[in-house]
């Protein structure tokens, strides 16, 4: 199997807690996925990915459901598993997606309110995008971006919003990374992310509501114009 080696000791996740071995391949493939290091069509053996993992085969079998689950591979009897590519037409669905639930999370946001704290995160995550766009980090820019969205979701409490945005935008990661270098520079992203925190905090949530749809409708029909306009029909 030709990927990268794997330090099998790491058995901590983020904040230090400790992983079960399921949750460590789970972690560890999907990551890996998402990397691009295991691409749309790689394939391997449950054995295989076992013995790369430095495990046994039940944990990984696990992961595998999981991820089968949310449609980042598809398991093959007798044949282990496959990474499934995302299409234009995938790209288009996931984003309809993600605009209606996303602005749905910003109006619950700021319908409740945050307290001082949690707005202070969404302005660091704001101000960390310009910080990145001033000195041409995609990459950091990309990490702030990914931060304000998660933090937006998570404040709005809905726990069944939250799994089925984080499923989407998953899917949508290997897409937003391929198409990051080719896009305009995101000045009006960093514009339209502050807008939506302004309207939280005057507590607007139909502001909130529509400034971030309009965001993520135009954020969805760049990224599919950019992969027709350079030919990537699937990742």
């Amino acid at each position: 199997m030709a990927t990268t080696a794997l330090n099998d000791n790491k058995t901590t996740g983020r904040g230090g807690q400790r992983l079960s071995q399921s949750e460590r391949a789970y972690q560890d493939l999907k990551q890996r996925i998402l990397d691009n290091e295991m691409p749309a069509g790689f394939q391997a053996l449950e054995q295989e990915l076992a013995e790369f993992l430095g495990m046994s085969r039940t944990p990984v079998r696990e992961a595998l459901i999981r991820l089968a689950d949310e449609g980042m591979v598809e398991i093959r009897p007798r044949h282990g598993m496959r990474v499934l590519p995302i299409s234009v037409a995938d790209m288009r669905e996931i984003y309809e997606i993600l605009t209606g639930l996303e602005s749905t999370a910003a109006e619950i946001v700021a319908s409740r309110g945050l307290s001082e704290q949690d707005l202070a995160a969404l302005h660091e995550a704001v101000g960390d995008m310009d910080t990145a766009l001033a000195r041409d980090d995609l990459i950091g820019w990309a990490d702030a971006d990914e931060r304000f969205h998660n933090l937006l979701v998570e404040y709005s409490g809905n726990e069944r919003l939250r799994t089925w945005v984080n499923t989407c935008r998953d899917q949508a990661h290997r897409a937003r990374m391929a198409t990051l270098r080719l896009r305009p520079k995101p000045v009006a992203s960093n514009e339209d992310h502050a807008a939506v925190v302004a309207a939280i905090e005057q507590r607007d949530g139909e502001a909130a509501r529509r400034i971030h749809h309009q965001h993520r409708v135009r954020a969805g029909a760049m990224l599919v114009e950019l992969l027709e306009l350079h030919g990537i029909t699937q990742l």
